[in-house]
């Protein structure tokens, strides 16, 4: 008989967030990797708590991924399968961050990228061998497979793939750098338009933190990359992210848009350079936050709306710039709005200086890991309570999220692309931040 493997996705029970939404749900495709590296002798099954709660069923191997805000549950659902002497695993991003954490609560913990390493975790398990610790080296990026898109729920809107890892930014609150590395490493052109084609949905999430990255060779990349979508005749609607140079070269915005983009988010953080100076958010110093408007109106002009997101909480932030920067973004001529709270995830240099500096509100971990999922105050900000910094976030949602500002951003996203497909794509985004704001204040009153 073929053995079992279980692979999990565990949602943070205490918070909704974008999960509301079925739109704004994205597969695991950490899990759909790992089960694309399993061997054929397995029978592979991935349990989703993005559609259906967690119920026990047996198996021989249990795998678990998690975001920090995830992480308490994932221990949760390994401790069931330990009670019985069935081996857990976790990977993901804040095991590789809190591997000490997290190896109190499994059998078997594996750091780093899977693709290096699972070979070796599956030959150990049928050897009756596992260790407790597995680290995973940075590998080129052409031995990432293609995943196993058949696994997923099927009521994903939205395709995922990802077309490379890596980003040399180091922004201080991010911890991708420090899980994938500086280096920008680019899966074949090839195996990312196969992997494409073999996705059933209309339309594609590209997960890569940054699609075009930095220099000429990353945009000389990206243009073959939509190109080679164009001559398959890969028929999708899609959206990325990418940091504010991907407004610089024109071919790029050309392919991008005729290979069927529809939306880019970028990550413009804050309107003014001492705050974008607080995150080390470089790029955005250089290009100019008085120059947000003209590289929206440039990919507008492409017909590709753009996601503005903005953090609110900086060090330097008061209560009065906060107000500015709410007024801003209404105003500025960014298509979708999202707002977060500074959040200092595990492995950021974000985290480690809070803590440094005792500014943390929560310690009690794992319990106190759900609170960390960008919608609530978990520090001590410089220039205003905690309890302050809330009430702006629901001063934030009430005015960003009214129809008012709403069908006003629709109708300027028709005007400045021309395009009632990428209108309607950010019109639909928009009211998903407004359904995830009003859950926000609902929890606030439970």
């Amino acid at each position: 008989m073929k053995k079992k493997l279980l692979l999990i996705n565990p949602s943070n029970p205490c918070k909704t967030g974008l999960t509301v939404n079925k739109s704004s749900r994205f597969p695991p495709l950490g899990l759909g990797i790992i089960a694309a590296l399993t061997p054929s002798d397995w029978n592979i099954k991935i349990v989703d708590e993005n559609f259906d709660t967690f119920r026990y069923e047996d198996a021989d191997l249990v795998g678990l991924t998690a975001f920090t805000s995830s992480a308490t549950r994932a221990y949760e659902i390994a401790k069931q399968y330990r009670e019985r002497g069935i081996p857990t695993i976790i990977g993901g991003i804040h095991a590789s961050m809190m591997p000490d954490e997290a190896k109190q609560y499994v059998d078997t913990v594996v750091i780093g990228e899977a693709e290096g390493i699972w070979p070796e975790v599956i030959s150990d398990f049928e050897e009756g061998k596992l260790k407790k610790i597995y680290q995973s080296k940075l590998n080129e990026a052409d031995i990432i497979p293609k995943a196993r898109h058949d696994l997923f729920h099927p009521g994903y809107m939205f395709g995922a793939v990802q077309t490379a890892r890596g980003c040399p930014m180091d922004c201080e609150f991010c911890s991708v750098t420090q899980f994938n590395g500086y280096k920008y490493r680019q899966r074949p052109i090839k195996d990312v338009l196969d992997e494409l084609e073999s996705i059933p949905q209309k339309m594609i999430f590209f997960v890569d933190d940054n699609i075009l990255g930095h220099g000429k060779n990353a945009n000389e990349r990206a243009i073959k990359l939509f190109k080679g979508m164009i001559n398959r005749g890969i028929k999708k609607e899609w959206f990325c992210q990418a940091s504010i140079n991907f407004a610089e070269n024109e071919e790029v915005l050309k392919y991008a848009a005729k290979s069927g983009c529809k939306m880019v988010f970028i990550g413009l953080e804050a309107e003014d350079v001492e705050s974008l100076d607080s995150v080390n958010k470089k790029m955005n110093i250089k290009v100019g936050s008085n120059k947000y408007k003209d590289v929206i109106d440039k990919i507008n002009s492409y017909k590709i709306a753009v996601l503005g997101s903005f953090i609110y909480g900086l060090d330097n932030d008061t209560i009065e710039s906060l107000q500015r920067r709410i007024e801003y973004i209404i105003k500025c001529p960014v298509d979708v709005m999202q707002t977060t709270i500074l959040t200092p995830l595990p492995g950021t240099r974000l985290f480690k200086k809070l803590s440094d500096e005792g500014r943390l509100l929560y310690n009690n971990y794992p319990d106190d890991w759900v609170h960390f999922d960008m919608t609530e105050v978990t520090y001590n900000p410089v220039h205003m309570t905690p309890e302050q910094l809330s009430q702006l976030m629901s001063t934030s949602n009430c005015r960003l999220y009214s129809m008012k500002v709403i069908l006003s951003k629709f109708f300027k996203t028709l005007f400045s692309t021309k395009s009632l497909s990428a209108s309607i794509w950010a019109l639909s985004s928009n009211f998903n931040y407004r359904n995830v704001a009003l859950g926000i204040e609902k929890e606030k009153l439970k």
